[in-house]
C-alpha cells in the first residue's frame, strides 16, 4: 500500500482485487452517492462550513428541493453530513460535514478542481469527438443508401 495508514486499502487496490467491481459490494452506493453531481457539489458546498437548507439550495443552483433533500439524507446516512435541527418555529436546519465528510469532501474537492482546470482541454476533445462522430455518420449513412 502507498497511502500513509497502512491499515486503509486505497480505492485502487481494492478495485485490482474487484471488490468494487463486486455487484453486492456496499462500497458502490457510497460511491453512488459520492460521485453523484449532486453529492460532489454539496459536499464541496459543504466545505465552506454549516449552512442552512435554503442556502445549499441557492448554492447549488439547478438542484429540487427533493433531490437536495434526498442527497443530504444519502450523505447523512453515510456518515459525510451532520443534521442539526433547531426546536423552534419555523423549523431551522443545519448541514455540516463530519470529519469523515469533510476527508471525502478534500478528495471530491481535488477532482472538480481538476475539471475545472481541464475543462478547456475536455471541450476541445469534446468538440473534436463530435465533429468525428458526424463524419461517420455521414459516412455510414451514404454506404447504407
Amino acid at each position: 500500500m502507498h497511502n500513509s495508514d497502512e491499515t486503509t486499502p486505497r480505492l485502487s487496490d481494492l478495485m485490482r482485487r474487484g471488490e468494487l467491481f463486486s455487484e453486492k459490494c456496499p462500497s458502490r452506493e457510497v460511491l453512488k452517492h459520492v460521485t453523484s453531481r449532486w453529492g460532489v457539489l454539496l459536499l464541496v458546498a459543504l466545505l465552506g462550513g454549516t449552512q442552512r437548507f435554503s442556502d445549499l439550495r441557492r448554492k447549488v443552483n439547478g438542484i429540487s428541493e427533493k433531490m437536495l433533500a434526498q442527497t443530504l439524507q444519502w450523505l447523512e446516512g453515510d456518515g459525510f453530513v451532520e443534521r442539526i435541527s433547531y426546536p423552534v418555529v419555523p423549523p431551522h436546519v443545519e448541514y455540516r460535514l463530519t470529519p469523515l465528510g469533510l476527508e471525502i469532501g478534500l478528495k471530491v474537492e481535488a477532482l472538480a478542481d481538476w475539471i475545472e482546470v481541464k475543462l478547456p482541454e475536455i471541450l476541445a476533445a469534446q468538440r473534436l469527438n463530435d465533429r468525428g462522430n458526424q463524419g461517420n455518420a455521414a459516412g455510414s449513412a451514404d454506404r447504407i443508401a
